[in-house]
C-alpha cells in the first residue's frame, strides 16, 4: 500500500533537526570551514560505468585544517535501482596541533552498494560503504576499517505531477553515519566515529548537471580532545555523463 506524504521536505527537516539537537548537546568544540566538491558518474554500458569525486575542505582562512580527497571507482549496475562499486581513495590533510602542523596521508580501498527508491512518497538513495584505511602519520602507520551508512533525498520544489524531473530548483537532504569496525585504537578508540548531516538548495540544469549549495554539520568523536562540531558551507557540482 502506498502512503503519500504531502510534505516530505518538512518530514526530513524535522528528523534532521532532532538529530542535530542531540549531537549539539554533546559537542564541546565548534569549528567553521568550507567544502568544495565535484561528484561525477559515467555510464559506459547498461552494466558498467565509473564514478569519481574530488573534495577540497578548508578552514576559515583556506589554509589551516585543510584536506584534499580524491576518490574513484568502477560501477556495476545490478539493475535500475541497485549499483555495486569498488574503488580507491587518497586523502592529504593538514591538522593544526598545539605546537606545529603535521601531515596525515590516507589511502583507502572501498566497496559500496547503492539502493534507490521511494519510501512514503520520499525519493531516497541508501548507500552502504566499507573502507579499508591505510593511515600514515609522521610517527606511525596504521591499518583500520570503517563502515558508513548514507541516506540522501533530492526533492524537486515543484508540482509532484511534473515527471520526470529534468530541470528546476530542488532541495537535497542527507545524513551519513560512520562506524569504526576494526582497530579502533588507531582512530578515536571508539566504535562510533562521526555523523554528517546536510541540507541544501540546488538547481538541475538537465539530466546531466546539478549545482547545489548548503550547510553541512559534521559531529566528530575524539579520542582525548573534546568532541567537535564542524559547521561547513558546501558548494557541490553533480555530473552524470
Amino acid at each position: 500500500m502506498h502512503l503519500p506524504v504531502k510534505h516530505p521536505t518538512r518530514l526530513f527537516l524535522t528528523i534532521a533537526s532532532l538529530s542535530l539537537f542531540t549531537l549539539q548537546s554533546v559537542a564541546q568544540e565548534h569549528v567553521f570551514n568550507s567544502w568544495l566538491a565535484w561528484f561525477n558518474n559515467v555510464k559506459f554500458t547498461d552494466k558498467w560505468g565509473m564514478n569519481h569525486d574530488i573534495q577540497f575542505r578548508a578552514g576559515n582562512d583556506w589554509s589551516s585544517n585543510s584536506s584534499l580527497l580524491i576518490r574513484s571507482g568502477i560501477n556495476y549496475y545490478v539493475n535500475q535501482r541497485q549499483t555495486a562499486a569498488l574503488g580507491y581513495a587518497a586523502t592529504l590533510a593538514t591538522h593544526e596541533l598545539a605546537t606545529d602542523a603535521s601531515r596525515l596521508t590516507e589511502h583507502r580501498i572501498w566497496q559500496q552498494y547503492i539502493i534507490t527508491g521511494t519510501t512514503l512518497g520520499v525519493p531516497l538513495q541508501h548507500r552502504f560503504r566499507l573502507e579499508q584505511r591505510f593511515l600514515k602519520r609522521p610517527d606511525e602507520t596504521a591499518f583500520t576499517q570503517r563502515a558508513r551508512y548514507f541516506i540522501r533525498s533530492v526533492i524537486p520544489l515543484r508540482s509532484p505531477s511534473d515527471q520526470p524531473f529534468h530541470r528546476g530548483i530542488f532541495t537535497s537532504l542527507q545524513n551519513e553515519l560512520f562506524f569504526n569496525i576494526h582497530n579502533q585504537k588507531a582512530t578515536n578508540g571508539k566504535w562510533f566515529d562521526q555523523n554528517r548531516a546536510y541540507v541544501s538548495i540546488g538547481f538541475r540544469f538537465s539530466e546531466k548537471y546539478d549545482l547545489e549549495t548548503g550547510y553541512l554539520n559534521q559531529f566528530l568523536v575524539r579520542k582525548a580532545a573534546p568532541n567537535s562540531m564542524i559547521h561547513s558551507w558546501q558548494i557541490a557540482i553533480y555530473t552524470r555523463l
